[in-house]
């Protein structure tokens, strides 16, 4: 790319971005500015353990890529279901997580929903126990979650929620 050209390009996305009408801009919030939003991570929840009054998980991080990044991360066109999943490192990440964070959970009943449990059921289900007996639609190992890490709570995990996958 000429430079000329690229300082064209350049300026068009700071202008775009200033003025807030950028087709790659993220929707506006209501959110004060300067308060910095949750950063959400999708991968594989390996565990969940008590830590005095909050919690510790162990996550695989991985890419949950569609669309033209998808195409070329798997090497074929079309991406079947539409998604496709690279989790090449398997490397452990450790995040607190806040006893009152937002759980959801896949769950079979005339149809696939979610059920919101708290932080300690999600524990134990991660465990391979099921304390209220819940018809979960899958064994928690097999899905992935997306959780959204707060920069307000010393980067702590305010949610987390499965990602049902077909």
């Amino acid at each position: 790319m000429k430079p000329s050209l690229l300082i064209l390009a350049v300026a068009a996305i700071l202008v775009a971005g200033a003025a807030g009408t950028s087709a790659l801009s993220a929707p506006s919030t209501s959110r004060p500015a300067g308060i910095p939003q949750p950063m959400p991570f999708y991968g594989h929840v390996k565990s969940i353990v008590r830590v005095g009054d909050h919690y510790r998980m162990r996550f695989d991080p991985a890419w949950w890529l569609s669309g033209v990044a998808g195409e070329r991360a798997c090497g074929c066109k079309p991406l079947s279901n539409d998604y496709y999943i690279v989790d090449e490192t398997h490397q452990l990440l450790t995040f607190p997580v806040r006893s009152d964070a937002r759980a959801t959970v896949l769950v079979r009943h005339s149809t696939i929903g979610t059920a919101s449990i708290t932080v300690a059921e999600l524990a134990q289900i991660v465990a391979g126990k099921n304390p209220r007996h819940r018809k979960l639609f899958s064994p928690t190992a097999g899905f992935g979650y997306w959780i959204r890490v707060s920069p307000k709570y010393p980067n702590a995990v305010v949610s987390l929620d499965q990602q049902y996958q077909p």
